[in-house]
């Protein structure tokens, strides 16, 4: 788990003086970005040493209590399960007096820079699972000739990221 600290500025905020819903999925993404960056890679050099994206296919949130302007929150960010061609990140967002405000979670394909699904390398499965609980790590992923997954498969046109 990587804990990321984010203020809540009056951007973030709607008429009401609540964080409007859609920014807490740009919240886990700055924490998505913590965990890949505390893992020793920037999402730089994830594209750049492996030639690979990590777009969201999937994405959740549960509203549990608000969060308004200028609160200090803490996103807690952890890798919840890593599979042969996706990962899916979970989130627990809390505030300053440890309240929880909002649980959410990401399933992301890997994609080649082409749009095509990959497999995970194995050395970014290790280090983005290093330290980590995951609920499941694919036991398939070491197994030759399991089935699903794959190279080559195409990405669907209306999921790819512009």
């Amino acid at each position: 788990m990587v804990a990321t600290e984010l203020r809540v500025i009056y951007g973030d905020t709607d008429q009401m003086g609540v964080v409007y819903y859609a920014n807490y999925l740009r919240f886990f993404e700055a924490g998505r970005n913590e965990f890949i960056r505390a893992k020793g890679l920037r999402y730089r050099d994830f594209e750049e040493i492996y030639q690979l994206q990590l777009p969201v296919a999937e994405a959740s949130v549960r509203y549990l209590q608000p969060a308004r302007y200028d609160d200090l929150l803490r996103l807690e960010t952890s890798m919840e399960e890593i599979r042969r061609a996706s990962a899916t990140f979970g989130y627990r967002l809390l505030g300053e007096d440890g309240r929880l405000l909002a649980t959410g979670r990401t399933v992301h394909a890997c994609v080649d820079m082409g749009g095509k699904l990959r497999r995970l390398p194995e050395a970014l499965v290790t280090r983005l699972s290093d330290g980590e609980t995951l609920a499941r790590l694919e036991r398939e992923r070491r197994a030759p000739g399991a089935a699903g997954g794959g190279e080559g498969t195409s990405w669907p046109k209306s999921r790819r990221r512009s």
